[in-house]
């Protein structure tokens, strides 16, 4: 794949996963997928995987590679197990941040013998959650006052199932399946925030007892400009060992990463395998982008069909994991995403857009806590820098209705004179970008699945 369909097919991914053709427990015929690629030697046997099994292997197990490189990356920043790290506000390194929280983080590990006491302050008329993923960035369990609704505060024990551990009176005991987790908590920053920042230092965490840490496998550098073609199944049986996946069905799939790092032991076979890699795998993958998972569009508005826990739909968590990893579950927030306009032009900074919701429809009837929408590269996912320092549209900054009851937000690098101020997002003069809005507690149309935000207009 050449450099600049390389990036095209980035491009692609940014903007939001969609299914691949294959499903996961689809069975695939073991059989040589072409001429070219059988072994020099006639009597050699032919791998007993095809081009699409390289493809969907490399997609899935990418997927872990992701998770585990932003672990790495954690970890040598200096973390320690069971200890948050509370980030000032907007200080986070990751795609498609969350602007309206602030966050606080940690690695967890648990065992048999040993459990993690979170502490979780009183909140009121704020959202929070304390939301714990795996290693592949599924949502194992969230903390906040909707799943314990009796004692929304205070301290929890989050334990590994089955784990026989004498807890502190008090204490409310959350099962998980796995031994290590990502964890973030996020409390909503609303109009101070500096009570939010206060309540985000009063969440902490201990372990019981002397977990042992992972060992973390040997896994390729990289990054979304540059993914690993056959070396990300170099160490991949090790790699699958570290973290089970607790999806069912996914045994089919995880065969053919094994096969595959067995076979390309061989140098005919390896060179097969990355060129299949770079020129097929790499190429689903940004066809893929087109939806989020095996999501919907409609008025140019990508909505995902999952988000934060994801079933059998392995190439939607992938996609996720790259485009916005963390992702949390559909009940907890529902991400739309766009990268063009109405009439299916791209985003760019060079144009005026409008985006009109008619009053009754405004944003705050889709979200129980809050809703916003922020503008990221389309490559990398990150915050766009601008003179004004706004980088998202809420509540809070104030938007004000049209005459009629109507809201429009404006997107533009120049302030429109008709753009009355908390209505205008500044977007970057000569870039093309995409935005995400969010609405967080979602509910009515946006919870089931039959709204979409207006299609946005360009005005020049």
């Amino acid at each position: 794949m050449t450099r600049i369909a390389l990036l095209s097919c980035l491009v692609a991914l940014a903007f939001g996963p969609a299914a691949c053709n294959r499903s996961s427990t689809e069975a695939t015929p073991a059989t040589a997928s072409t001429a070219a690629s059988a072994p020099s030697t006639a009597q050699a046997k032919t791998p007993a995987y095809t081009d699409q099994d390289i493809s969907d292997a490399w997609i899935y197990l990418l997927g872990r590679l992701l998770v585990l490189r932003q672990q790495k990356a954690d970890l040598a920043e200096g973390w320690k197990w069971n200890t948050m790290v509370h980030r000032k506000p907007g200080a986070v390194d990751w795609p498609n941040p969350n602007l309206d929280v602030a966050y606080s983080e940690a690695w967890v590990a648990v065992d048999e013998n040993s459990c993690t006491i979170v502490t979780v302050p009183k909140i009121t008329g704020r959202y929070y959650t304390v939301q714990f993923l795996n290693g592949w960035g599924e949502t194992v369990a969230n903390i906040n006052e909707r799943t314990q609704a009796a004692h929304p505060s205070g301290d929890f024990a989050v334990c590994l199932k089955g784990a026989n551990v004498t807890l502190p009176p008090n204490t409310t005991r959350i099962d998980v399946p796995v031994k290590y987790m990502r964890v973030l908590a996020r409390v909503e920053l609303g109009d101070h925030w500096d009570e939010a920042t206060a309540l985000q230092h009063k969440f902490g965490m201990r372990a019981t007892g002397t977990p042992t840490p992972p060992t973390l496998p040997a896994s390729p550098d990289f990054d979304v400009q540059h993914l690993p073609g056959v070396e990300a199944f170099e160490n991949a049986p090790a790699i699958l060992d570290s973290e089970q996946d607790i999806n069912a069905g996914m045994e089919g799939v995880a065969a053919k990463v094994r096969a595959i790092a067995e076979g390309i032991r061989d140098p005919a076979e390896r060179a097969r395998v990355d060129k299949v890699v770079r020129e097929k795998a790499m190429a689903d993958l940004g066809k893929a982008g087109a939806l989020i998972g095996h999501g919907t569009t409609r008025d140019g508005w990508v909505r995902p069909a999952v988000a934060g826990t994801y079933n059998d739909d392995w190439p939607g968590r992938t996609l996720v994991n790259m485009g916005g990893i963390w992702a949390n579950r559909m009940d907890e927030v529902i991400y739309y995403k766009s990268s063009m306009d109405g009439t299916g032009a791209q985003l760019n900074g060079d144009h005026v857009y409008t985006l009109t919701f008619p009053k009754d429809a405004l944003p705050p009837k889709f979200a129980d806590y809050f809703w916003s929408v922020i503008a990221v590269d389309p490559v990398h996912a990150r915050v766009l820098p601008n003179p004004k320092n706004r980088f998202l549209l809420n509540r809070e900054t104030n938007p004000k209705p049209n005459a009629d009851g109507s809201l429009t937000l404006f997107f533009a690098a120049d302030k429109p004179a008709d753009a009355p101020d908390g209505n205008w997002l500044p977007t970057p003069k000569g870039q093309d970008y995409r935005l995400t809005f969010r609405f967080y507690g979602p509910k009515g149309g946006v919870a089931d699945g039959t709204y979409y935000p207006p299609p946005l207009v360009k005005r020049s």
